[in-house]
């Protein structure tokens, strides 16, 4: 899973760069906005959930909310 999200990473990144390129170089607009918007959406859409997913396999969301008795424990270690 770990070699996947890099693999994702590295691929969104170079067709992010690809796309502010072909922007800079202004050989054509489209392909450079088509470029860069996929690179975003694909980040956003794909490449976090995935990275969130692994992230927090196997822990407990409760350890890390603020509840009441989360909150007291922080007092009482003060």
């Amino acid at each position: 899973m770990k070699k996947l999200i890099i693999i994702l990473f590295f691929l969104i990144l170079a067709t992010l760069l690809s796309g502010f390129y072909v922007q800079w170089n202004e050989e054509n607009e489209k392909l450079a906005h088509l470029l860069i918007g996929l690179a975003v959406f694909s980040g956003s859409f794909i490449l976090m959930p995935i990275f969130l997913y692994y992230s927090w396999k196997g822990k407990r969301l409760k350890d890390y909310t603020l509840t009441k008795e989360n909150l007291e424990k922080m007092r009482n270690k003060k």
